[in-house]
């Protein structure tokens, strides 16, 4: 039996309806137009004929994996709109099909560099979703495991901070988010795990905090006393325990500080929240960075702005050289920062001197810092009278 044409009552849109192969077969096929419903019904019949043929694995197209894929668990905002750029690339094409020559081409269709691009930047926004689609797929028996050329990224040189570096980038940042800088740098957490920190995870008596990372499990951390002293000061002790803060007058003209409930949600992409604020405290702390330089369009004069060498995740790589340069211990670093294999925390072996471990000791053991004591302001404080 084919497949055939059907109006649906009280529909405009046509369906079609049938039996291919066994399978009875009733869906819709997006459009009130004869001449385009006759054309999806004859593609739709010859894919089911060789369906119940050869398999799954002979018709199933990559916009159909696709949604399947985005449909079996919550994707972030990121991996979705590389996936909408690859639909737009592979759409109707069978996955069954798609080899290495078909993703060199992805590359000079999507990317804005083409082949030229940088090779992470193949890697996260063409080979890592493509690969993740192709995989899911396989599992379910539509194609085979995709196997494919890795771009070699080139190793760029690890940055982070000595101890003066790492004070005066504290001194130097905005008073709000001293205490995040304070417990990034002591505790080797991601900026994700620290912005959804909550006060009902934090045990300042007992110095422990519990944090979730990004596969979902939860993480118990030690609180240094340095860190002890800057979340003390904070004055909230519900909800979120780092929020954002900006200067806005009130009605009378007195400027005063407006604190959020929470930083946005960038699906665990962290980093860019305190973008501005990040930058302000590396050009006032005198760490490298270089002048963007650029003109709005439809403005006339171009504007100027601090790009910051190091990027916030830097200051995990702090924790990690500081960590291993105090303790000499790769598993105790692998546990305390959360690293899943031996392999990933080797790199941070012998980065820092063992000149600075002492000042490392002192930094983690500071009880007297008055610049992250009391630091952050509460909701509706007027700017002049901030602090303790």
């Amino acid at each position: 039996m084919s497949l055939k044409v059907v109006k649906r009552p009280g529909r405009e849109t046509l369906y079609v309806r049938g039996t291919i192969g066994g399978q009875s077969i009733y869906e819709s096929t997006g459009t009130n137009n004869q001449k385009q419903a006759e054309a999806y019904r004859a593609k739709r019949e010859t894919e089911l004929w060789q369906e119940s043929v050869y398999g799954k694995r002979a018709v199933i197209t990559f916009d159909r994996a696709a949604a399947a894929y985005l449909a079996a668990t919550q994707r972030s905002a990121t991996t979705i709109t590389h996936i909408e750029r690859l639909l737009a690339h592979f759409k109707g094409k069978k996955i069954n099909t798609i080899k290495q020559q078909d993703l060199d081409g992805a590359y000079s269709a999507i990317l804005t560099a083409g082949n030229e691009a940088k090779a992470a930047t193949k890697i996260r926004a063409v080979l890592t979703p493509l690969r993740a689609i192709l995989e899911f797929s396989a599992i379910r028996g539509w194609c085979d495991k995709p196997a494919f050329e890795r771009p070699k990224v080139e190793q760029v040189r690890m940055q982070f901070l000595r101890p003066e570096e790492a004070t005066s980038l504290v001194n130097e940042a905005a008073p709000h988010i001293r205490p995040l800088l304070v417990f990034l740098i002591a505790t080797g957490c991601r900026m994700s795990e620290a912005l959804e920190l909550d006060w009902q995870d934090v045990d300042l008596d007992g110095a422990r905090a519990v944090v979730w990372q990004k596969q979902g499990n939860e993480r118990h951390i030690d609180l240094p006393k340095v860190v002890l002293i800057a979340l003390r000061g904070i004055p909230w002790r519900d909800g979120r325990v780092f929020r954002p803060a900006v200067k806005r007058r009130d009605r009378n003209g007195i400027m005063r500080w407006a604190v959020g409930e929470s930083y946005s949600d960038t699906n665990r992409t962290g980093g860019g929240q305190i973008k501005s604020a990040w930058a302000f405290a590396n050009r006032r702390a005198g760490l490298p960075g270089s002048e963007r330089v650029w003109t709005p369009k439809n403005e006339k004069w171009p504007k100027r702005q601090f790009v910051p060498d190091m990027s916030p995740h830097c200051l995990r790589h702090t924790f990690a050289t500081w960590h291993y340069c105090a303790y000499k211990d790769l598993l105790k670093l692998k546990e305390d920062g959360g690293w899943q294999t031996i392999t990933m925390v080797t790199r941070y072996a012998k980065k820092m001197p063992d000149h600075y471990r002492e000042q490392i000791l002192q930094w983690w053991g500071y009880t007297d810092w008055p610049e992250i004591e009391y630091c952050v302001p509460y909701p509706g404080q007027e700017v002049e009278t901030q602090g303790k």
